[in-house]
C-alpha cells in the first residue's frame, strides 16, 4: 500500500505542471493588465512600468511561468493585491472553507445514505419515487441557484437565517446560523447523487444468494440490509462521496460568492476580478493538490472495505 501511495503522489508532479501550463495560460489570454487593476487607470506609464518590473510582468511568457512555478514550490509566491504570501493568504481563508465543506458533507451524509437504503427496501414505494424525485431535482439545479431560492424563502420571507456573512466558527450559536443556508446549498448536489448511488447499490446487493441465505438462517431484516448488505455496497457509495468532497471546492466557489463567504472560493474569484494573478495561480493549483489527495485517500480506503483488494 505504502508503494502503491508513493507512485500515486509521485503522479501529483505532471498533474501539476499540465494544471499550471493551463491556468497560465488561461490567465495570460485574459484581457487586462495586472499592473494597470493595481494602481487604477490613472496611474502613470512610469508608476505601472515599475509595478510590472517589480512582479516580473514584463519577462517573456516562459520566463514568467518558470519564476510563477518555482515560486509556488518555494512558498514565496507573493499576491499582487495583497502584497502578502499566497500560501498565508489561501491558509488564512481556509478554516471559512474547511467548515463549511465539513457541514455539507455531515448534512448529505446523514440524509443521503438512510434515504437511500429505504428507497431500496423500499423499492417502488411512494417513498422511493419521492426520494428519487426529489434527488433527480437536486441534481439538476445549479449550487448559486439553489442558494438564492435558499435565501430568499428563509431569509427574506421568513426571516430565520441570515442572508450572507460570517458569524464565526461553527461552534457558535451565531456562526451556526450564518453557515446553515450554505451548508445546505453546497450539501444538495452530494445528497442527491449519493442518495441515488445508495439505492442502486443497495438493489445490486440485496439480490445476491448469499442475502437470501442470511434471511433463510434467521439474521434479522435490519441486521441483513445494514452488516451485510450495506457493507458490501459501500465501495461505489465511499468513491462518490470522495469525489464530491474533492468537487466541493468547485462548488464553494459559487456558494461562497452567493453567500458573501469568506474562503477560499471567494479569494479566487475576488482574484480573478482584481488580475491578481498570483493568487489565482497559488488557488488552482492547491486546488488540484486537495483533488488528487483526496482521491488518493478514498483509493486507500477500498483496502479497508474490502480485504480482497490488493495494491500490489
Amino acid at each position: 500500500m505504502l508503494n502503491y501511495a508513493i507512485r500515486r503522489l509521485l503522479l501529483l508532479i505532471p498533474l501539476l505542471i499540465f494544471v499550471s501550463l493551463f491556468v497560465f495560460a488561461i490567465l495570460k489570454l485574459t484581457p487586462g493588465d495586472p499592473a494597470t487593476a493595481l494602481l487604477g487607470d490613472q496611474a502613470t506609464e512610469e508608476a505601472i512600468a515599475l509595478a510590472r518590473a517589480k512582479y516580473a510582468l514584463d519577462e517573456p511568457l516562459p520566463v514568467q511561468y518558470v519564476h510563477m512555478m518555482a515560486n509556488f514550490f518555494n512558498g514565496d509566491l507573493q499576491s499582487i493585491f495583497h502584497k502578502d504570501n499566497v500560501l498565508s493568504v489561501v491558509l488564512h481563508r481556509l478554516p471559512a472553507t474547511l467548515e463549511l465543506g465539513l457541514l455539507s458533507l455531515l448534512i448529505a451524509v446523514i440524509v443521503s445514505i438512510p434515504v437511500g437504503i429505504i428507497s431500496a427496501v423500499k423499492r417502488n414505494s411512494f417513498f422511493d419515487y419521492a426520494s428519487m424525485s426529489m434527488a433527480m431535482f437536486g441534481v439538476s439545479i445549479p449550487v448559486f441557484f439553489t442558494g438564492i431560492l435558499l435565501i430568499y424563502l428563509f431569509a427574506v420571507i421568513l426571516k430565520w437565517l441570515p442572508a450572507s456573512g460570517y458569524g464565526g466558527h461553527f461552534w457558535t450559536i451565531e456562526g451556526l446560523r450564518h453557515m446553515i443556508l450554505p451548508a445546505l446549498s453546497l450539501s444538495f448536489v452530494l445528497m442527491a447523487s449519493t442518495t441515488r448511488l445508495t439505492r442502486s447499490a443497495m438493489l445490486e446487493v440485496i439480490h445476491q444468494d448469499y442475502i437470501r441465505t442470511a434471511r433463510a438462517k434467521g439474521v434479522s431484516r435490519f441486521m441483513v440490509v445494514m452488516f451485510h448488505a450495506f457493507k458490501n455496497a459501500l465501495i461505489p457509495i465511499a468513491t462518490n462521496i470522495g469525489n464530491q468532497v474533492a468537487r466541493m471546492f468547485a462548488g464553494a466557489v459559487l456558494t461562497e460568492t452567493v453567500f458573501a463567504w469568506p474562503g477560499v472560493g471567494r479569494l479566487a474569484v475576488n482574484a480573478i476580478f482584481r488580475r491578481d494573478e498570483p493568487l489565482v495561480f497559488g488557488c488552482v493549483l492547491l486546488m488540484a493538490v486537495v483533488y488528487v489527495v483526496i482521491n488518493l485517500l478514498v483509493d486507500l480506503l477500498y483496502g479497508f472495505l474490502n480485504p480482497q483488494i490488493s495494491y500490489d
